[in-house]
């Protein structure tokens, strides 16, 4: 993609992966998901996690998997709270982008 992504576009298509799974979903997963729409590194996205677990966007816990502990993470209520906010402003944003594409203002 020849466009940056900022932190707060990040934090949102984080959040919009994890909330996918209402019990939860481990790291590996999540960058895999992210990695489907966007070219990150593993190395970029576990900031992400810790950065949004430490605004209590969300939480985590370790549950067992092939004979080691896998970490699962899930929203919080203010990390729901969040991503709607970023779903309302990326829509308001993006629209304008398209228009202004598009020959509009």
């Amino acid at each position: 993609m020849v466009f940056n992504t900022g932190a707060a576009l990040l934090d949102a298509i984080v959040l919009a992966v994890v909330s996918k799974e209402e019990e939860g979903t481990y790291g590996y997963k999540i960058t895999q998901e992210v990695r489907g729409v966007l070219d990150v590194s593993e190395s970029t996205l576990y900031p992400v996690l810790r950065r949004l677990k430490k605004d209590d966007c969300l939480e985590t816990y370790d549950m067992a998997y092939a004979g080691r502990n896998r970490r699962y993470y899930r929203l919080t209520e203010k990390g729901t709270a969040q991503l709607n906010l970023y779903k309302v402003e990326w829509k308001n944003y993006s629209s304008k982008i398209t228009r202004l594409f598009e020959g509009g203002l």
